[in-house]
């Protein structure tokens, strides 16, 4: 197949660009080497939409985190992804601290920040009141937010799908060949598609891409965060993003509450060989906890429910890499994109599609460009009328299998014929969260293994966790 414009990557800078690309009358490519989009840094990282002050000035990364943010609430609303603006709070336990505050709230200025101030104590623990007596003041940012990351990601493939964007998934690259100015894109399992033009956005991966066109000019350091996720059990011991001071490994623990009513803290920041290791240790995970008692004295740390790791591609250079590569101009590098890359995504899309209006001249719009996407039913947000008039439609609304989440075997049929279906438990734990409560699939997960053997029409033995050789069932007893 041939293309004009391949997009190596379907994290969420990847999707977003594929979104934003699609008003064109081109034909798109967007490449996924695992068995469903945000399988990277995009499903496990904070989920915290930045204001904006702790990049350096005059970086890529502060004036796209800054431009991100304030795209980011419109965009959400758009797609129909959950998204609230709750501020965050950076906390100060000596006068040292309060210092860097000061620094923080000079250069959130100079980064064009609105809404920065210092608070003292008493407003502080007016503003948290678990907050650990030990915090003497804050930086406050009002435009910080909390969004989900995974369904910002999966909202902008189908959107860009839904416009013409074809989807490649478990499509592995493997080789880049360059000739008669089109790009020849193999991967592993032997397939290949052509293009014109490729953005390399694939995370941590990226420096390897770009070397298969012999560019060598991006270093990554893969850096792991290990995170610790609680029950909603504990929903209201935060009310903001607690930040404690940050260090040059990155912003430090927070503890944050997330879209669906949990408490996540973390993560750590360890730098590692491998590009794939995403498995969690005591180590790392005792750290967290404790850096999160600093903050929160009194959180229930036995009502963790899950942890998991992700892992950043940290730049050598310290901004974020996106431009024409010098090895070819037709190459688009996108790399480097570590935090804020959540919180800016919106504004790298729009400046790469700057550089390819650029690159390839003025392109053609189309007449009919579809900005949203069919928005996924939530059983568990509705009223009890929409509840009995959705039941009354389909019966199958009424069969809950996630007890945990409120999540219904419609729901999770509806994952399995969506615009990009689910095809393993995890795209439909993603999709739905059936498998993200407190019992993380122990009743739910072979009920929803099932569903994905009956709809998709596949074997049991067939049906996995994450694709590749995940299977969730490995024989049978009788």
């Amino acid at each position: 197949m041939s293309y004009d414009i391949a997009i190596i990557g379907a994290g969420v800078v990847g999707s977003l660009i594929a979104r934003k690309l699609s008003k064109y009358d081109i034909k798109i490519a967007l490449i996924e080497k695992c068995n469903d989009v945000a399988m990277g840094t995009s499903k496990a990282n904070s989920a915290i939409v930045h204001a904006g002050f702790d990049a350096l000035p005059g970086t890529l990364k502060a004036d796209l985190n800054v431009k991100g943010t304030k795209l980011m609430g419109y965009l959400c609303e758009e797609l129909g992804v959950p998204f609230k603006n709750i501020g965050s709070l950076v906390i100060a336990f000596n006068e040292e601290e309060m210092e860097t505050l000061t620094s923080l709230l000079k250069r959130g200025e100079e980064n064009n920040v609105p809404g920065l101030k210092i608070i003292g104590q008493d407003r502080l623990h007016e503003m948290e009141p678990n907050i650990s007596k030990r915090a003497l003041g804050a930086l406050w940012a009002k435009t910080a937010s909390i969004v989900c990351p995974y369904e910002l990601t999966l909202a902008a493939a189908e959107c860009a799908v839904i416009n013409g964007c074809e989807l490649y998934r478990n499509f592995e690259v493997s080789q880049i060949d360059f000739d008669n100015e089109q790009f020849t894109v193999k991967a592993k399992t032997g397939e290949e598609i052509n293009a014109k033009y490729v953005i390399n956005a694939a995370g941590i991966y990226s420096d390897f891409i770009a070397s298969l066109i012999g560019d060598e000019s991006i270093e990554l350091v893969a850096r792991k965060g290990e995170y610790l996720l609680m029950d909603k059990n504990l929903g209201g011991v935060v009310n903001h993003v607690i930040f404690q001071c940050p260090t040059k490994m990155g912003k430090g623990v927070l503890v944050t509450p997330t879209v669906d009513g949990n408490i996540l803290t973390g993560p750590s920041a360890k730098d590692i060989e491998g590009k794939d290791d995403i498995s969690t240790t005591s180590d790392e995970l005792n750290m967290v906890r404790t850096y999160t008692s600093y903050s929160i004295p009194n959180v229930k740390l036995n009502s963790v429910i899950t942890s998991f790791a992700g892992i950043r591609a940290h730049s050598t250079k310290n901004d974020f890499i996106i431009e024409p590569s010098k090895v070819n101009p037709h190459f688009i590098n996108v790399a480097g994109i570590e935090s804020p890359g959540l919180s800016a995504a919106p504004a790298i899309a729009e400046y790469v599609e700057e550089i390819m209006l650029d690159t390839m001249g003025k392109l053609p719009k189309k007449v009919k460009w579809q900005r949203t996407r069919p928005e996924p039913v939530r059983f568990r947000e509705l009223s009890t009328v929409e509840r009995r008039e959705l039941i009354e439609k389909n019966p199958a609304y009424g069969q809950i299998v996630c007890r945990c989440e409120t999540v219904t075997e419609g729901e999770i049929i509806d994952a399995c014929h969506s615009t990009i279906p689910a095809l393993d438990l995890d795209g439909i734990k993603r999709r739905t969260r059936a498998g993200m409560g407190r019992c993380q699939s122990g009743f739910c997960g072979p009920k929803v293994a099932e569903i994905i053997s009956r709809e998709l029409k596949e074997d049991l033995l067939d049906v996995t966790k994450f694709g590749r050789k995940s299977n969730v069932v490995v024989g049978k007893t009788k």
